[in-house]
């Protein structure tokens, strides 16, 4: 049985918004560059390089488009109802959350197509899982394209740049690079894949020159890492190149 998704009230979701950008903007500075790409009409995807938990939360505080409501793809839980980071994403009603394994493929589908065509966007980590480097992108998923041609909607890459290491008066940038239309590809996994591999090396463009800050001070590291998974660094070489 899918699962229906809830529309954030306007109160609720601009209230969510303005507090967002107000405790950003106390700590860094913040800006979107090539906003004039961002489509005119219609819902579109976002999809955006991964370094830091801390993504989401600039997208929601920060991404200019006000006339669509922003959803994010994610988080991967089992159950949205305990941990006070998910209780909060449950509480904006601004998440579509995955289950570990693609055990609800359908329904997570289902859910992600309909945020679409209620002239709305949706924001996703095409990589999956949080990246190592911030001037590099990990492969991308194919299930992003699928949602597009399902849905009919361009994907728009975003690289976001300084959210790896945040500390006081750093600067994070969120770069927009030229949509991706799906009528150009073909149906299938093999024009799934063709158009998620444009949207990678578009992404992947933008971030040319972008090399990893050394890690801040005591705070800066505390705020960057709270909530930051990445069990495979925890492994032995060996098994990580498997």
């Amino acid at each position: 049985m899918t699962t229906p998704q809830l529309a954030p009230g306007r109160l609720r979701y601009h209230l969510v918004r303005l507090v967002l950008k107000a405790v950003c903007s106390a700590y860094v500075r913040t800006r979107v560059i090539g906003a004039a790409r961002i489509p005119a009409q219609g819902s579109y995807i976002i999809c955006f390089n991964h370094p830091s938990w801390l993504d989401p939360i600039f997208f929601a505080a920060f991404w200019p488009d006000l006339h669509r409501d922003l959803y994010i793809f994610g988080p991967r839980e089992q159950d949205m109802s305990t941990g006070v980071r998910n209780r909060a994403i449950t509480w904006t009603r601004r998440g579509v959350p995955v289950q570990p394994g693609a055990h609800d493929v359908i329904d997570t589908t289902r859910r992600a197509v309909s945020v679409l065509r209620s002239d709305a966007c949706l924001a996703i980590a095409g990589e999956g899982r949080l990246s190592d480097h911030e001037g590099e992108i990990l492969p991308l998923e194919t299930g992003l394209a699928h949602f597009a041609k399902l849905a009919q909607v361009p994907i728009l890459p975003v690289a976001i740049v300084g959210t790896r290491w945040v500390s006081f008066g750093s600067q994070v940038s969120m770069r927009v690079g030229e949509p991706v239309y799906p009528d150009a590809y073909g149906g299938g996994k093999a024009g799934a894949r063709a158009m998620t591999d444009e949207v990678g090396l578009r992404l992947q463009a933008m971030l040319v020159g972008v090399e990893d800050r050394d890690p801040p001070g005591w705070l800066g590291r505390t705020i960057s890492e709270a909530f930051n998974d990445r069990p495979w660094l925890d492994q032995p070489a060996s098994a990580q190149d498997r």
